[in-house]
């Protein structure tokens, strides 16, 4: 049994040993020994860069092509804070109707006076050429004396949106070199119309007819009058027009928006007025009826009435420049040299705030009336605090009796503050008669103490204040239930389509009138 047991370990071990002799040296590795793989390492595809968000404005890489002979012009790019724009000038003239659209990274100039058809003068009755101007757009004078003239019977037709308003501007703006007290960057917008006037050019002509027409304050061969009441000059909504007013000539500077024997065809509205170096609107004549008005910053009368003008305003925001080292009067009411001219002055104006920072004011008062205009007032907020408020002029302005004569002017729930002397007369006519003529209307108040909230929005104070009915006056009236241009905090007819400066604030939906939108 042990034999045999030594027998069988003698043949395993040799069987052992035959197996490793055939694997060979190289074919059995000791521990520390060969060679290790390591895998190559694998690169992860790395994650592409975001595209870059753009900052502003880009250009478009052409101008649109727009109806008609007359066309564009590209003149290249302008570049501002906001981005960069194509430059797309107008024709000096539209001679036939054409549509302005808004495309995105296009800016429209005016390279110097840029007429809306031609003048068909005071008798015709034709409508040639409309300009139309779609929600967007901007358009900016690249000079001082680039303006826009809407000839007698031809059409504007510029209608924005409460969040797309067409803004009118001037170059600085564009470039970002406009501020707080900038203005007369460009002309502004002349609308001209066939309804009548009075202190006619041509000796002899009678006026209010079609022989009495007149030229346009601050340019020439820009004629307006006729006797169409209801002419139609087109119609403005939700529209900026910013920093206008550039000096002529001697004593002759356009204003913001001058409507100038437009008739009452025309509709206006939604209008805001921002820093014009003369008035923010003066009406020359004519019948044009006027709601929701904004005019801030205007460096002489915020509002200017001459010539025989009859309409009808409602809702007006006019506040003077911050700072009150600029701004005449709120209102100055003219004819004055021919009192007594026919067609009178006869406006009716309801639901204004008027606030009148400018102490040394060279008209003395926050309204001036003059010229024997026939005015009436109703639901309106004065605050003059430093100056007078109310201000009547010459005999032929309270007079009860005379050629197309309505008697003095008329007040209907007109709260006032103002300084110690409320009410000035001038030219024949005394402090005590004019607030003799305050007094004989209904509710008014010469001693209010505002509580407006953010210049201009009624507070408790002016919700104790009792309202007139504006609509007895005149169809054209809303009836209100509060005195001034804004019910309350939640009345926010101004919001989105004006711009803020440190003038006035009209909310978050507002841009800054120093930028252009990007949008």
């Amino acid at each position: 049994m042990a034999a045999f047991a030594r027998i069988r370990l003698v043949m395993l071990s040799g069987a052992a040993c035959s197996i490793l002799a055939a694997c060979g040296a190289d074919g059995v590795a000791s521990p520390g020994e060969g060679v290790i793989v390591i895998p190559a390492p694998t690169n992860p595809t790395p994650t592409p860069d975001p595209t870059p968000t753009p900052t502003g404005v880009t250009p478009a890489a052409s101008c649109p092509n727009i109806d008609g002979a007359d066309k564009l012009a590209d003149l290249g790019t302008i570049t501002g804070p906001q981005g960069t724009w194509r430059n797309c000038a107008f024709p000096a003239r539209f001679n036939s109707s054409t549509a302005i659209p808004k495309v995105a990274g296009v800016l429209y100039s005016l390279p110097g006076r840029v007429d809306v058809g031609t003048d068909q003068g005071a008798a015709s009755t034709n409508t040639v050429v409309t300009l139309t101007i779609d929600p967007g757009v901007v358009i900016f004078g690249s000079t001082g004396v680039s303006y826009l003239v809407v000839n007698r019977g031809n059409k504007i037709d510029a209608v924005g949106t409460a969040t797309q308003p067409i803004i009118f501007t001037g170059r600085g703006n564009v470039v970002g070199s406009a501020g707080d007290q900038t203005s007369q960057l460009w002309g502004g917008v002349v609308l001209l119309g066939r309804a009548p006037v009075t202190d006619c050019l041509a000796p002899g002509a009678a006026e209010g007819t079609a022989a009495c027409q007149r030229d346009t304050e601050g340019t020439s061969n820009a004629l307006y009058g006729g006797a169409q009441p209801g002419d139609n000059s087109g119609r403005m909504s939700y529209v900026q027009i910013r920093y206008s007013g550039f000096v002529l000539s001697a004593d002759k500077e356009l204003q913001g928006l001058t409507p100038s024997g437009v008739g009452s065809g025309t509709q206006l509205d939604h209008i805001q007025i921002h820093n014009s170096s003369d008035d923010g609107i003066e009406v020359f004549g004519g019948r044009p009826n006027m709601k929701h008005l904004v005019i801030t910053g205007a460096e002489d009368d915020s509002l200017d009435t001459d010539v025989g003008y009859q309409g009808n305003i409602q809702y007006v925001i006019a506040v003077q420049r911050a700072g009150g080292a600029v701004g005449d009067s709120m209102m100055e009411i003219d004819s004055d040299g021919n009192e007594n001219a026919s067609p009178r002055q006869r406006v009716t104006i309801s639901n204004f705030t008027f606030v009148q920072r400018n102490n040394g004011a060279g008209n003395g008062a926050a309204i001036r009336i003059r010229g024997g205009a026939d005015y009436s007032f109703a639901n309106g907020l004065i605050v003059s605090p430093g100056i007078a408020c109310l201000r009547i002029d010459s005999a032929t302005t309270t007079q009860t009796s005379g050629p197309d004569e309505q008697g003095p002017p008329k007040f209907h729930s007109v709260s006032m503050q103002c300084n110690a002397t409320p009410f000035r007369g001038s030219n024949g006519v005394t402090n005590a008669e004019v607030e003799a003529i305050f007094n004989m209307g209904t509710d008014n108040r010469s001693n209010h103490v505002p509580s407006l909230a953010g210049l201009f929005v009624n507070g408790t104070a002016e919700t104790l204040l009792k309202p007139f009915d504006a609509r007895t006056l005149n169809a054209f009236f809303d009836t209100t239930a509060y005195v001034g241009a804004v019910r309350d905090a939640n009345d926010g007819w101004y919001r989105g389509w004006t711009c803020n400066s440190a003038t006035a604030d009209f909310g978050a939906e507002s841009g800054s009138c120093s930028a252009l939108p990007v949008a």
